[in-house]
């Protein structure tokens, strides 16, 4: 269950909030009273190379010349250095 934490309490314990943040907690963000937000932590992904190995086993093959090709005609992708 998230914590309920006003918009005053986000700026004056924002490390305190970070911390929590680290350890899994959520909080909801309330001004005025009304609910304005979530700050929950992020979720982090693990995926094992054989996972990985396994999510592209049957993915066609990737041409490396003609996908470059493909890029460079959408995109430019040409070196203009800064004035």
């Amino acid at each position: 269950m998230a914590r309920v934490i006003n918009q005053r309490e986000l700026r004056n314990n924002s490390a305190e909030i970070m911390r929590a943040l680290d350890r899994g907690e959520a909080f909801i963000i309330t001004r005025g009273g009304v609910m304005v937000g979530e700050l929950r932590p992020v979720r982090r992904q693990f995926v094992s190379q054989a996972g990985l190995l396994r999510a592209f086993e049957n993915a066609p093959p990737v041409d490396a010349d003609r996908f470059r090709s493909e890029v460079d005609e959408i995109l430019d992708q040409d070196f203009t250095p800064r004035a």
